[in-house]
């Protein structure tokens, strides 16, 4: 299961992690991140060891998602040495995410 991020460990869990980071920005309510959180859980398991893939719910920590300037979700960010290197809005295909990821590996 992707990890879950929160206001409280994200500096920990994201920005000092030494390996790339792929962070989806989500809520319960949303048509759309329910389509592309069954795809976040396919790519931890892919990119186990390699990479974090992680999940913030914005309605439980609205500070880490207004750090962001996350307006639409699901959002997801890319995330190397601490540092916002894409992004990704919208319900994407599994491919497109996974290339960004494969950018910054």
């Amino acid at each position: 299961m992707a990890v879950e991020i929160t206001d409280n460990n994200f500096d920990e869990l994201v920005m000092k992690s030494d390996k790339p980071v792929l962070v989806d920005f989500w809520a319960e309510w949303c048509g759309p991140c329910r389509m592309i959180g069954p795809v976040v859980e396919e790519l931890h398991g892919e990119y186990e060891g390699r990479a974090v893939i992680g999940k913030v719910n914005v309605d439980l920590n609205a500070e880490v998602a207004s750090k962001f300037q996350v307006r639409s979700i699901p959002t997801i960010l890319f995330i190397k040495n601490g540092e916002v290197v894409d992004r990704s809005v919208g319900a994407v295909p599994k491919a497109t995410l996974a290339t960004k990821l494969d950018a910054i590996l």
